[in-house]
């Protein structure tokens, strides 16, 4: 077994029940104790005469305790310890709470560093609860995440006692010396023990750089890998021409993206791999239609197609659009949970026997029992609500089938190549002739009555409505609550009109009902949460009033926002938020002056950071550790290009001096349930 490979509970002072503890941090190997890094520093390198203190300041002092450390119970469970700190210049005095381990360390006459805030009490300096070290202890000592039952002075000794073990065995570095070289890198080891015990902070700057370049460097290998794992041979051929029939006969004109996107997918079609394509639009840039034009190639050239949407009710949405753009030449048979099992069955029967040629679903489609005769594509709607998993499900149906996969989201065009690295990909950055702008304005509560009227102006009109709430029930938080709001609108202010309530705690079937009945017109204004940010095309509905609009991201406003102006009336979308502060407004005002999702995106990777796009794990992207997306960009375009040389010369990282870099890559996508290399 290799070193870096070994239980953490060998390691010099763990053992089997601080291994336990040690596993809570995600640590189980060695490699995993090198690599947990530090989140911060304290900083020993200067030291300040206690003469020269300032009291609210946190400050190092190296001192000499002057008198024997006394202690004793002031209350049940508190024992405080005292003692008195000289350099020559001034006295401190030092106050210690339930530590007799630390208490007893302290002995008069001794030096030690004291790190903590100072205050003045009685025209005495103080230090309460101070970090104590030896005076060669070192200039800049870590400070990492922990769990009960550990302390950080254990940590950073098992973790230096793990780096001991590590220098013996590994020596190498997964990074080229070429590489290294051109981008002015540190080597691994140095880079391990200075990112840990930094003896300056220029040599940690050093160290960090080359952690975050590896980072970023062995992720962009792994989803080159991963590209090229996808890139399978398929018997699938289709015709370039196949689509033109369909093309021809639609009512509207594309738009030159979609062209461009259509164009795209038909060549993936031709070259006997299968495709892995993303087609990534803003709302209402016309998506389906290009996933349309590509289910008809297929079903002319004697193929199935199956698009997979994240709800019953958007499911139905597309299979009646389809429907309607095919016409008669092509029929489309739709699978939901929500079908009678008759129904099911009549419709598994069609796709077994290959009499269903396009078939649009659900998560229903990923069952077992469902088989397909001759699957050549398979679409997912709203990609980043499915993880790969489920995607490459639905694709095992067929024999390496075409995959296209669609998102509105919008992502930034920095981050894009990162989130769908193992993917083609296709934007639509255009939205189709006739499509409106809608009207964003950012206000706060005293604009509710006006609003409120405005609202009723809309109904009145035979429009219809929405107004976002961030929370269900009244109670979870102090924000406006779904729950809460539906009822007292539908009581008061909104008495004698339709209002309806959705929201992500109801059952499926009460959620599709609602659903369905607001795009039946049965419901004027519905009340809901963010479950409505993939719904159903409404185009009747023209106004969102978005409360609490500040506890939202602005590409999730942006999605909201898109559930209005689907139509040919005039859109509104309302912001309301009391939230104080400049940031706060600088989002939302970033919302109001664009409807370009793709803008919005970018400004909110600026304003928020990328934590908004990856905060729920929803894109299969492994956890990084010590790089940060917002401010290593320019290392990630580095390290991408090295990674492309690396990854063209050596696609399966099979090569002798490339075993660490593979070693590294395995780890990194071991550690996301959705993707793992081997």
């Amino acid at each position: 077994m290799r070193t870096r490979d070994m239980n953490v509970q060998y390691i010099k002072g763990v053992g089997e029940k601080r291994a336990q503890l040690l596993k809570k941090l995600g640590i189980e190997t060695v490699w995993d104790a090198v690599h947990y890094y530090p989140r911060a520093y304290l900083d020993f390198s200067v030291c300040t005469p206690i003469a020269q203190l300032t009291p609210g300041e946190t400050a190092c002092v190296r001192g000499i305790v002057g008198c024997p450390v006394s202690g004793g119970m002031v209350k049940q469970g508190m024992t405080i310890y005292k003692t008195v700190v000289t350099d020559g210049s001034d006295v401190m005095h030092l106050t210690i709470f339930n530590n007799k381990f630390l208490a007893q360390r302290l002995e008069e006459g001794e030096t030690y560093l004291f790190y903590g805030k100072v205050t003045r009490q009685y025209g005495s300096f103080e230090m309460s609860n101070p970090m104590v070290e030896a005076p060669d202890a070192g200039s800049f000592l870590p400070v990492y995440p922990l769990t009960a039952g550990l302390t950080g002075r254990q940590l950073s000794t098992i973790i230096q006692n793990a780096l001991t073990l590590w220098a013996k065995d590994e020596t190498g570095d997964l990074i080229d010396t070429d590489i290294r070289q051109e981008y002015k890198l540190a080597h691994a080891l140095f880079a391990l023990k200075n990112i840990h015990a930094p003896e300056t902070m220029h040599d940690m700057e050093v160290a960090r750089r080359r952690l975050i370049f590896e980072e970023l460097f062995v992720l962009q290998c792994g989803m080159a890998m991963l590209k090229r794992e996808n890139r399978l041979k398929t018997p699938i051929r289709v015709k370039s021409a196949a689509a033109q029939p369909f093309l021809q006969s639609l009512p509207f004109e594309l738009t030159g993206a979609q062209r461009r996107a259509i164009d795209d997918c038909l060549k993936d079609f031709t070259t006997g791999e299968a495709m892995n394509r993303l087609i990534q639009g803003d709302v209402g840039s016309g998506k389906t239609v290009v996933a349309a034009a590509c289910l008809y190639a297929m079903a002319q050239s004697g193929y199935q197609g199956a698009m997979m949407a994240p709800t019953e009710i958007l499911a139905k949405q597309h299979a009646q659009t389809l429907q309607s753009l095919f016409g008669d030449s092509v029929p489309v048979t739709l699978l939901t949970g929500g079908l009678t099992a008759k129904q099911k069955r009549i419709a598994k029967q069609h796709i077994a026997d290959g009499t269903a040629q396009v078939v649009v679903g659900t998560h229903a489609l990923l069952t077992e029992d469902v088989t397909f005769a001759r699957l050549g594509l398979v679409v997912t709607d709203e990609q980043h609500r499915f993880g790969v998993r489920q995607r490459s499900t639905l694709g095992e149906k067929g024999d390496a089938p075409h995959i296209l996969v669609m998102s509105a989201t919008p992502i930034p065009r920095t981050l894009s190549l990162i989130i769908y690295g193992d993917l083609d990909v296709s934007v639509i950055d255009e939205l189709p002739k006739g499509r409106q702008k809608i009207s964003t304005y950012a206000v706060d509560s005293s604009y509710r009555a006006r609003i409120y009227a405005f609202v009723k102006k809309q109904l009145d009109a035979g429009l219809q409505a929405y107004i976002v709430c961030p929370a269900v029930e009244e109670g979870e938080t102090d924000l406006h609550a779904a729950v809460t709001d539906a009822k007292v609108l539908s009581e008061e202010t909104f008495a004698g009109y339709r209002v309806g309530l959705l929201h992500g705690k109801m059952k499926p079937k009460e959620k599709q009902k609602v659903m369905a009945d607001f795009a039946a017109g049965d419901i004027q204004l519905l009340v809901a949460t963010t479950v409505i940010e993939v719904g159903i095309d409404v185009p009747n509905a023209v106004l969102m009033v978005v409360e609490n609009a500040e506890r939202f991201g602005l590409s999730q406003l942006h999605q909201l926002r898109g559930r209005v102006g689907r139509g040919s009336e005039k859109s509104y979308c309302v912001l309301i938020s009391d939230a104080e502060g400049e940031a706060a407004s600088q989002r939302l005002e970033a919302l109001c002056k664009t409807n370009d999702g793709f803008a919005i995106a970018d400004a909110d990777l600026r304003l928020r950071g990328p934590g908004d796009f990856f905060g729920a794990r929803q894109h299969g992207l492994p956890q990084l550790q010590i790089a940060d997306l917002l401010q290593d960009m320019d290392t990630l375009r580095e390290a991408r290009a090295a990674s492309q040389r690396v990854i063209a010369a050596d696609p399966l990282l099979k090569a002798e001096e490339h075993y660490q870099l593979k070693d590294a890559v395995v780890r990194l996508f071991r550690r996301n349930g959705d993707m793992a290399l081997n």
